[in-house]
C-alpha cells in the first residue's frame, strides 16, 4: 500500500464562521496504482492532496503514508524561464542533500528519462522552446527527480487546449506505468480520469465524503485514446456523471 486514508475530516475557520470542508474520508491506493479524485468544483478535492502532502493537517482521522519521498505536479508546469530544461529537471535534486554518489545516479536516471520522453535534445534550451504537451513532459519529469514514492497531480492539464491535453494525458499516464509509479490525480473532467485512472474516487459535494468508486479494470491494458474510443468507456462516463449530479 503506497498511502491511506482513515475517516480524515477537516473543518476551518472562515470570516463567514466555521466550514466543514472534508467529512470522514476513507481510501487507499496500492503501490504502482493511478486513481483519480472527481468531484463538484470546490468540494475539496486539492485540499484532500493538501493533506497527504502534509501541508495541512486533518481536524481528525489520519493518513498512513509508508516511508518515500512525495512528488507534487500542479496545475502549471511552473518551469523556470530562466532556467534551461536540465535545469529545471534536476531542481528538486538541488534541495536535497545527498552524496556526491548519489546525486550523479540521480543525474544519470534524469538523462535517461529526457532521453526516453523526447527531450534530451532540448536539455540545453530554456523551457521557451517547448510546446505544452514539451513542457507538460518536462514538468512531471521534474517531479520524478527525487524518486518519490507516490504523485499527486493537481489538475495538471488544465492550462492546456483539447487537443493537447488528449496526447499529454497518454503520454503522461504511459510514463506513470512505464517507471511504476503510484498516482493520484485530482481533475474536474470525468473522461480524464475514466482514460487515465485505474480506479475513480466520485466525492459529495461539501462537506466531501467518499460517494462510490468505479473499478475501472476491465479496460485492462487500454491506452487513455483507446478507451475513449470505447463504449464501456462512455457507460462509466454517464454512470459517474449522473452520481455527480451536476447543475449547469
Amino acid at each position: 500500500m503506497t498511502v491511506e486514508l482513515r475517516g480524515v475530516s477537516l473543518t476551518y475557520q472562515s470570516p463567514e464562521g466555521e466550514i466543514e470542508a472534508l467529512r470522514d474520508v476513507s481510501f487507499s491506493l496500492a503501490e504502482g496504482e493511478l486513481v483519480s479524485l472527481v468531484g463538484p468544483s470546490g468540494c475539496g478535492k486539492s485540499t484532500i492532496l493538501s493533506i497527504i502532502a502534509g501541508l495541512m493537517p486533518p481536524t481528525s482521522g489520519e493518513v498512513v503514508i509508508p516511508e518515500g519521498r512525495i512528488g507534487l505536479m500542479p496545475q502549471r508546469d511552473s518551469l523556470f524561464e530562466w532556467r534551461s530544461i536540465w535545469g529545471n529537471v534536476t531542481l528538486p535534486l538541488s534541495l536535497h542533500k545527498t552524496s556526491r554518489e548519489k546525486r550523479e545516479q540521480d543525474e544519470q536516471r534524469l538523462r535517461t528519462l529526457l532521453d526516453r520522453y523526447g527531450l534530451a535534445e532540448f536539455a540545453a534550451k530554456p523551457p521557451s522552446h517547448l510546446s505544452g504537451g514539451m513542457r507538460q513532459r518536462c514538468a512531471l519529469i521534474r517531479t520524478l527527480a527525487p524518486d518519490p514514492a507516490l504523485l499527486l497531480l493537481d489538475e495538471p492539464f488544465s492550462a492546456l487546449d483539447y487537443q493537447t491535453r488528449l496526447v499529454v494525458a497518454d503520454d503522461v499516464c504511459s510514463i506513470l506505468r512505464r517507471e511504476g509509479k503510484s498516482a493520484l490525480l485530482v481533475t474536474h473532467d470525468i473522461s480524464e480520469a475514466v482514460s487515465m485512472t485505474d480506479r475513480v474516487i466520485v466525492l459529495s459535494r461539501r462537506p466531501a465524503s467518499v460517494k462510490s468508486i468505479h473499478d475501472l479494470s476491465e479496460f485492462g491494458d487500454c491506452t487513455p485514446l483507446e478507451r475513449r474510443d470505447s463504449a464501456l468507456f462512455r457507460e462509466y462516463f454517464q454512470t459517474i456523471w449522473k452520481e455527480l449530479d451536476v447543475h449547469v
